[in-house]
C-alpha cells in the first residue's frame, strides 16, 4: 500500500485540502497578537493603557490580540507597533 504523502511536506498536504492559505492566515494572526502581548508585557502596559496610546476601544485592541480574529487592518497594526514605540515591518516572502 502506497501513501501518496510521504515525502511531501505538511504545506503540500495543506494545499491540497484546499486550507494553506487559511491555516497561513490564522498562523500569522497568533503571531502578531502573541508578540504584541508580548511586549506588552515587557514594557508592564495594561490593555486599558494600550487602547489609550492606540486612541482605540478596550474592544478593538481586545480584537486584535485574540488570535482566532483575522480581521486586522495595517492601520490597525501600525498603530500597536507605535504604542510600544516599536515600527511596523512587513515583507513579502
Amino acid at each position: 500500500m502506497s501513501n501518496k504523502h510521504i515525502g511531501s511536506d505538511f504545506d503540500d498536504f495543506l494545499e491540497e485540502e484546499g486550507i494553506l492559505a487559511r491555516v497561513e492566515a490564522v498562523a500569522v494572526k497568533r503571531v502578531i497578537a502573541f508578540r504584541i502581548e508580548q511586549v506588552m508585557k515587557e514594557q508592564n502596559l495594561s490593555k486599558t493603557e494600550m487602547s489609550r496610546r492606540m486612541n482605540t476601544s478596550r474592544a478593538a485592541l481586545d480584537r486584535l490580540l485574540d488570535p482566532a480574529n483575522q480581521a486586522v487592518t495595517l492601520q490597525t497594526l501600525d498603530r500597536a507597533a507605535r504604542a510600544l514605540g516599536k515600527r511596523l515591518q512587513i515583507s513579502l516572502a
